[in-house]
């Protein structure tokens, strides 16, 4: 089967990277990448200098672009937002449903409905398997119901990328998908589920586990997704596999390797911009335990509270993870004690890039240096991906 890719909400490119990694037969057809609300989109040109453009479509909203236009494609990638995934009926008595407007999982959808895509590669954060707080796994129920009826089958996994040998503790919910007429999905239809957690499915293959415990069942009426996204609720757990409709999941323990830690990505000779400077005292009062009183809209008061964060951030472990806001005056900013000054600085950019996986000044395509952060902190582990992109490859070379 040939190896061609489309990746959707595509960032910098840490799919294609990955994937490029892993194997040289990979090639990616078309991307899209588009930041809302932003006249310069910094992520989409990133993209294009390291790759070059495919067409007029690729930074656009995806919402506008007609799904045939896409080119053919054997593998949909792509790391989407947890967003409300609640759909409605457009009519009294109709049977199509209509999810909210703006919704980037409806553009997955529509895209595998015109497509047939043979496989799925997907990523998002690890509370999707939980959202939302009302009704805990209605999202993630309406998303496998979506897949199976299209003949799905899913498979997904919430990976903490330093206990497989990163330099980031950070845990997204990967999820791969498959249609049962391929021959991988033909294969997986005859190993139970406890076989395709231990040993025989996608994840067990990549990222390897101790042998599972109980296993959970339920069923998703995924003829009736509408139904889904009014009353189904369940306790997805870290690991689980979809077929036909009947989810099995369990939680899983990593057989852990060792983590790369993040005095290992640091830089040296770095600038004198990065450090603190007279703004010690506001840094130590949000990395700081606090208790604050807070009046609620319905006058209710109430505590909140917040435990302490390592300041500064430890050099012999691994990394928190990194947010969007990374760098800027702000609780989950990183803020390490610089081996050589032995004074409190912020990661630099490059140093961000590296915790991620990508090549040093991945992002110094001419954009502002905060949206570099930015660009970081919405990016995946690419490690984590090359490692897929290897299974993946055996699977694709079988079909």
């Amino acid at each position: 089967m040939e190896q061609t890719v489309c990746e959707l909400f595509a960032g910098v490119g840490g799919f294609r990277l990955g994937l490029e990694k892993s194997s040289s037969d990979w090639k990616t057809v078309w991307f899209s990448q588009w930041e809302p609300g932003k006249t310069k989109q910094w992520a989409h040109d990133c993209y294009v200098a390291h790759w070059e453009d495919i067409d007029a479509n690729t930074g656009i909203d995806i919402a506008l672009v007609d799904k045939k236009d896409i080119p053919k494609h054997n593998l949909l990638v792509g790391g989407f937002p947890c967003q409300d995934y609640s759909v409605a009926r457009p009519l009294p008595g109709a049977d199509g449903i209509d999810g909210k407007k703006g919704v980037l999982w409806w553009q997955i959808r529509d895209t595998l409905q015109v497509h047939n895509t043979p496989f799925v590669l997907l990523e998002n954060v690890d509370r999707l398997l939980k959202s939302p707080a009302k009704q805990r796994g209605r999202d993630f129920g309406v998303m496998l119901a979506c897949l199976a009826n299209l003949n799905y089958s899913v498979e997904w996994r919430v990976v903490n990328a330093a206990e497989y040998g990163a330099a980031q503790r950070r845990r997204r919910t990967f999820i791969f998908a498959y249609k049962n007429n391929t021959r991988w999905g033909i294969c997986q239809g005859e190993n139970s589920a406890r076989e395709i957690f231990d040993t025989e499915g996608f994840f067990a293959k990549t990222f390897i586990v101790e042998p599972v415990g109980d296993i959970d069942k339920c069923l998703i009426d995924y003829r009736d997704i509408h139904s889904v996204s009014e009353t189904f609720k369940f306790e997805f757990a870290n690991a689980g596999y979809m077929h036909n409709g009947v989810v099995y999941t369990t939680k899983v323990v990593p057989v852990e390797e060792q983590a790369i830690p993040l005095q290992e990505i640091i830089e040296k000779d770095v600038d004198e911009k990065y450090y603190l400077g007279e703004n010690l005292d506001k840094w130590q009062y949000l990395k700081g335990a606090k208790k604050i009183l807070r009046t609620a809209k319905n006058g209710h008061q109430y505590t909140f509270s917040e435990g302490a964060i390592a300041f500064p951030d430890a050099l012999d472990m691994p990394s928190r993870t990194m947010l969007t806001s990374e760098s800027s005056l702000n609780r989950s900013t990183h803020v390490i004690e610089d081996p050589q000054t032995k004074s409190l600085r912020l990661l630099t950019p490059v140093e961000t890039e590296r915790l991620q996986g990508f090549e040093d000044d991945w992002t110094n395509t001419g954009m502002p240096e905060k949206f570099r952060y930015f660009c970081m902190g919405n990016a995946l582990v690419v490690p984590m991906i090359t490692r897929m992109g290897k299974v993946l490859d055996k699977i694709f070379k079988d079909e």
